[in-house]
């Protein structure tokens, strides 16, 4: 028997055995999510919504804010470890005004929910993070307004039932020094238990 194939046999585990340190070792990630993935669970399913956000010029002060109407859907997804969503928002008369497209998944090292959302019209990607503290959902996050501002954002889901939800989104232009509150209002109410992508 010839020695090479042992010693060519011997080589592949010692390169293999630095590949995996640097890798966290030979222990895997684990594959089954853990119970609290499923902590988003209430947004699966089909939903209609109404917003409101702030009067932000003289015509909205005198006359009022527009009418906003929208729809959320959410699929459960990533081998149970998150979601797909999509929410879209209307004007009164059925005019699209906004698309956003959000992926989310639960870290289970860190404990909490990472997420990464398209806002599709104007092609800007948004991150952030949410954890379940009480009896809501809190999501802080951050990206770029209209006019290419920074802001921070908080955005907090609250009276979460079988039948709906409400989410209130806060911004901050000074890295989270004030706030301007209710930059976004929204009440979801249930239309469906299975979302129709």
């Amino acid at each position: 028997m010839s020695i090479r194939p042992i010693l060519a046999w011997l080589a592949l585990i010692a390169l293999a055995a630095p590949a995996a340190a640097q890798h966290g070792g030979a222990r895997s990630a684990p594959t089954t999510p853990p119970r609290e993935a499923t902590q988003f669970d209430f947004l699966v399913g089909q939903w209609e919504a109404t917003m409101r956000v702030p009067a932000s010029g003289l015509a909205q002060r005198l006359h009022g804010t527009p009418k906003l109407v929208g729809t959320w859907k959410a699929w459960r997804a990533l081998d149970g470890w998150g979601l797909d969503d999509e929410l879209r928002i209307m004007d009164g008369s059925g005019n699209p005004l906004s698309l956003a497209r959000s992926v989310r998944v639960f870290d289970a090292t860190a404990g909490k929910w990472a997420q990464s959302t398209l806002d599709v019209y104007r092609a800007r990607f948004t991150t952030g993070t949410a954890e379940w503290r009480g009896d809501a959902m809190h999501v802080t996050g951050g990206g770029t307004d209209p006019e290419g501002r920074p802001y921070v954002s908080r955005t907090r889901f609250y009276d979460i039932s079988a039948a709906g939800f409400k989410m209130q989104q806060d911004r901050s232009t000074d890295g989270g020094r004030t706030w301007t509150e209710g930059t976004l209002r929204l009440e979801a109410k249930r239309v469906a238990d299975a979302a129709v992508r």
